[in-house]
């Protein structure tokens, strides 16, 4: 009977593997914003801004590689940092260069996923 239910479980899994979605390049979780490259390309010049004016972001990004950055080390241009206890996450928009020189574009909004 081991045997019987064996293939029926792997296709459990399967099945739910399958219908899993895949998480977005853009991921808020625990004040930690996440941006994946899930491209086949390097990007350079990597900008990151959460809500229109806190920015951070790193000089490249490796092909399928991911970029890790808490929300407190975000920062406007006049230097004040992203207040976690006072702010929500509404819009984040990453911008770059991949290898071929073509412009990277990526959008998150929380209230439309």
């Amino acid at each position: 009977m081991t045997r019987r239910l064996r293939p029926a479980l792997v296709l459990v899994v399967l099945i739910y593997a399958a219908c899993t979605p895949r998480p977005g390049p853009i991921t808020v979780a625990e004040n930690v914003v996440t941006v994946q490259n899930q491209t086949t390309r390097d990007w350079r010049n990597v900008l990151v801004t959460v809500n229109d004016h806190f920015t951070g972001g790193v000089p490249t990004l490796a092909a399928g590689g991911r970029m890790n950055g808490p929300l407190d080390k975000f920062q406007t241009a006049f230097g004040q940092k992203y207040d976690v206890s006072r702010q929500r996450v509404f819009k984040i928009v990453v911008t770059a260069t991949d290898a071929n020189g073509d412009p990277v574009k990526l959008e998150y909004d929380p209230l439309h996923r």
